[in-house]
């Protein structure tokens, strides 16, 4: 036999009660089966914790010495019920997400805020990796979720696909913030800002460039597309980015205009193959996928942010 819940319940409802029937009444139990467990833990622990007196039970020593550890154990028996709640609520846990810098300056942060307002027990993570590493770590379950570039480099991975509409940037003084769209053409001569790395994003840009028999210059290269947009804030000419980090309203002097023809930032949201997530991690998980497809739905839009 082990000391159960009901016989803490029964022994705290005696000690602040004094006697079974108001233990009884406490608990909403009948006395016998007071009684019935508050003799079965005297007979476990091998000796008397309460005197009877007249209806009345006055704890013995033994019983104040247990009194204390009782009360804790009381305690923690009534949080691991409450957090057993919380966890089946989603409200409680730990998430760790990775993404690959394009998507964690303008586009989680606010996300992720926003969840832990509503499940504030809830511990999460957010690493900066590349997206080999990312893809890693999720197939081998070192963390939960990654928002990684397409291609996605590692098998075993479940993942879905968001094609964000990428815009133009300039500063509001640059002479083609006048125009609707941005077009190869009216970028030729001009100092671009690329993605280091033979990003996708640049990789569209040349081709159409090429095809349009337009040449710019490159002078400018940065690993992330919120760097490019403070580079253009600085006046360092124009850039192809990320909607995210493109139509974000900060406040620094840079406006977007769409880009025609097309170009598309390809997402991956990614999880481990055959892998059920916690409540935390899927209630993030959907989340940002929600999120995903409300940013390509915004994503064709043709105002600007000015």
């Amino acid at each position: 036999m082990q000391i159960k819940q009901r016989h803490i319940e029964v022994f705290d409802a005696i000690m602040a009660a004094g006697s079974i029937s108001r233990a009884a009444t406490q608990l909403n139990l009948s006395q016998p089966a007071v009684s019935i467990a508050l003799a079965n833990l005297e007979k476990f622990i091998g000796f008397k914790l309460f005197q009877r007196d007249r209806g009345f039970f006055a704890p013995t020593r033994e019983a104040l010495l247990l009194q204390d550890e009782m009360a804790q154990g009381l305690l923690v028996l009534e949080r691991i019920t409450q957090r057993v709640t919380e966890i089946r609520a989603g409200s409680t846990g730990r998430v760790r997400i990775a993404t690959n810098g394009a998507m964690a300056i303008n586009f989680l942060p606010s996300l992720i805020a926003a969840y832990q307002h509503k499940h504030s027990d809830v511990n999460i993570d957010i690493l900066v990796r590349s997206s080999r590493q990312i893809a890693d770590w999720v197939s081998t379950k070192q963390i939960d979720i990654g928002l990684i570039d397409t291609p996605v480099p590692v098998a075993g991975l479940d993942a879905k696909f968001f094609n964000l509409e990428c815009v133009c940037v300039m500063h509001r003084d640059d002479p083609i913030s006048a125009q609707k769209s941005i077009a190869p053409p009216d970028l030729a001569g001009r100092s671009v800002v690329a993605i280091t790395g033979q990003h996708m994003v640049d990789r569209q840009l040349d081709t159409l460039l090429s095809a349009a028999d337009v040449t710019v210059e490159k002078h400018i290269s940065s690993y992330y597309f919120a760097i490019a947009r403070n580079i253009i804030a600085s006046g360092g000419g124009v850039a192809i980015i990320d909607p995210t980090n493109g139509k974000a309203d900060l406040n620094d002097g840079v406006v977007w205009r769409p880009f025609s023809p097309k170009i598309y930032h390809e997402l991956a949201l990614i999880r481990g193959s055959n892998q059920e997530l916690g409540k935390a991690p899927a209630g993030l998980y959907n989340l940002i996928d929600r999120s995903l497809q409300s940013l390509i739905g915004i994503g064709n839009a043709g105002d600007s942010n000015e």
